[in-house]
C-alpha cells in the first residue's frame, strides 16, 4: 500500500511526488514514457516559477545544465514596444526556457533521490475503485506485465487528455474555447533575448534555450489551420517577415535545427481536481492558452499547494475531502487573474482600452518594469490592471 500514487512524471507529477517523499509518505510515479523524452512545450519559466525551484534546492543544478538566462523582454503591439525587464523576484533577476529533457530528467531525479518508486514506460489501462473511492490503479509495465497497486490516493498528472480524469468522471468548468494554433521549431545562428510580438490575428515569438538554440514560434486563429498546414515553412517564414522584418532576417540567415512542432491545443478550462481517494494536478485540472508560458510555472505551485494538503490528510490532521477542497479553492484563487488574461490576449485582437495601455505602458519605465513584474509573478494581475493603477499610467503618460 502507497500513500500516494502519482500518474505523470513531467513538470507536475515528479515536483508533488519529490514534495511527499520528503515529508516521509510512501510515492509511487508511474509514466507511459520512457523519460527523458521531449514534449510540446512553450519552455519558459518566469520568476515565480525559478523561485519553487530555488526553495527545493534545484534552481542550481537546473542553471548548471547551461540554459541561457534571459535579463530582458521585448512584448510589441503595433507602434508600441514595451522592452525591459521585471524587479528582482525573491531574489531572482532573470529567467529561462529550458529544453524539457532537461528540466524534466532534473525534477524526476530530485522525486528519485527523495525516495520515490519511479516505473516507466507503464501504461496505466484503468482506475480501481472500491465502496465509489478511488483505492489504486491497474496497468502493464514496460515488460507487458499486468500489475495492480493501491494507495491512500490517485493523483493524475497525466495531463489534458487525462486517463484519471476521464476515470472519475471529472467535469469541466469556465470553459472558454481555444482561439488560436501553434508551430514552433529551434534555430541555429540567432541573438534574441525574449520577444513576444502580436500582429493582426497572428503572434511571433522568440526565446533562447539550451545548445545555443533559439526557439521561434507563431501563432495564428485556428480558422487559419487548415492553410497554415498546407505550407507550413512559407507561412511561418511569411508572417514573421510581415510582424518583424529584423527577426525575420535573422530566422533567413540561421538553420533551423529540428523539425517543426504544431500545437492545437484544447480549450482553456478548469477540471474538478479532486473526489473520494483521487485528485488532478498540472494540465489534468487547469488549462490554459500557451501564450503567456505560464504552463510549467504553474504547475510547480499547484503541485506545491496539493503536497501540502495532501501531507494533511496522510499525516492525519485533516479528512480528506475537506484538505482537497481547499486545494481546488486555492488553486482556482490564486490563477484566476493570469486564466482571465490569458484567454484575452490569446485571441490576438486588443480591445481599444488594452492597446492604449500597452502603448502607454510602453513610454513609461516605471510601468514597463511593474509590467515585466507581472508576468513574472511578482505581483498579480489584479493589482496591475486595478482602476487606481491603470489610471497612474494613462495620466503620467499624458503628462
Amino acid at each position: 500500500m502507497y500513500d500516494a500514487i502519482i500518474v505523470g512524471a513531467r513538470c507536475a507529477g515528479s515536483p508533488l511526488a519529490m514534495l511527499l517523499a520528503r515529508r516521509g509518505h510512501r510515492v509511487l510515479v508511474l509514466d507511459r514514457t520512457a523519460l527523458p523524452a521531449d514534449t510540446v512545450s512553450t519552455h519558459y519559466l518566469q520568476q515565480y516559477g525559478m523561485s519553487r525551484l530555488q526553495d527545493w534546492g534545484l534552481l542550481d543544478e537546473v542553471l548548471a545544465t547551461g540554459v541561457p538566462e534571459i535579463t530582458n523582454m521585448t512584448v510589441s503591439f503595433g507602434a508600441a514596444a514595451i522592452d525591459g525587464f521585471a524587479a528582482p523576484i525573491d531574489g531572482l533577476t532573470s529567467t529561462i526556457a529550458p529544453r524539457r529533457t532537461v528540466l524534466d530528467a532534473v525534477l524526476l531525479g530530485a522525486a528519485e533521490r527523495a525516495g520515490v518508486e519511479v516505473r516507466l514506460g507503464f501504461t496505466v489501462s484503468e482506475l480501481v475503485f472500491s465502496d465509489g473511492a478511488v483505492v489504486g490503479i491497474r496497468g502493464r509495465d514496460a515488460g507487458g506485465a499486468t500489475v495492480e497497486e493501491r494507495a491512500r490516493v490517485v493523483v493524475g498528472a497525466d495531463g489534458a487528455g487525462s486517463l484519471v480524469a476521464d476515470a472519475v468522471g471529472a467535469t469541466t468548468y469556465n470553459v472558454v474555447p481555444a482561439a488560436c494554433f501553434i508551430y514552433y521549431s529551434y534555430w541555429d545562428g540567432m541573438d534574441v533575448q525574449f520577444h513576444s510580438r502580436i500582429g493582426v490575428r497572428e503572434q511571433f515569438g522568440a526565446w533562447p534555450t539550451h545548445d545555443g538554440l533559439t526557439l521561434v514560434a507563431v501563432m495564428r486563429r485556428r480558422e487559419a489551420f487548415g492553410a497554415f498546414r498546407r505550407d507550413v515553412d512559407g507561412q511561418f517564414r511569411q508572417i514573421i517577415r510581415t510582424i518583424d522584418p529584423a527577426i525575420a532576417d535573422q530566422v533567413e540567415a540561421g538553420a533551423r535545427a529540428e523539425p517543426m512542432r504544431a500545437m492545437r491545443y484544447p480549450d482553456n478550462y478548469y477540471r474538478e481536481s479532486h473526489g473520494p481517494g483521487w485528485a488532478l494536478v498540472g494540465d489534468a485540472g487547469y488549462h490554459k492558452d500557451p501564450f503567456t508560458g505560464k504552463g510549467i510555472s504553474d504547475a510547480f505551485v499547484h503541485a506545491e499547494i496539493l503536497a501540502e494538503r495532501l501531507h494533511e490528510t496522510l499525516g492525519g490532521a485533516r479528512p480528506m475531502a475537506e484538505a482537497l477542497a481547499d486545494y481546488q479553492r486555492e488553486r482556482d484563487a490564486e490563477s484566476r487573474s493570469a486564466y482571465d488574461f490569458t484567454c484575452m490576449i490569446s485571441e490576438l485582437e486588443l480591445t481599444p482600452q488594452l492597446a492604449a495601455l500597452v502603448a502607454a505602458v510602453s513610454r513609461d519605465e516605471r510601468a514597463t518594469q511593474q509590467f515585466f513584474t507581472m508576468v513574472g509573478g511578482g505581483i498579480t494581475g489584479e493589482e496591475f490592471f486595478d482602476p487606481a493603477n491603470v489610471a497612474a499610467i494613462m495620466s503620467g503618460v499624458a503628462a
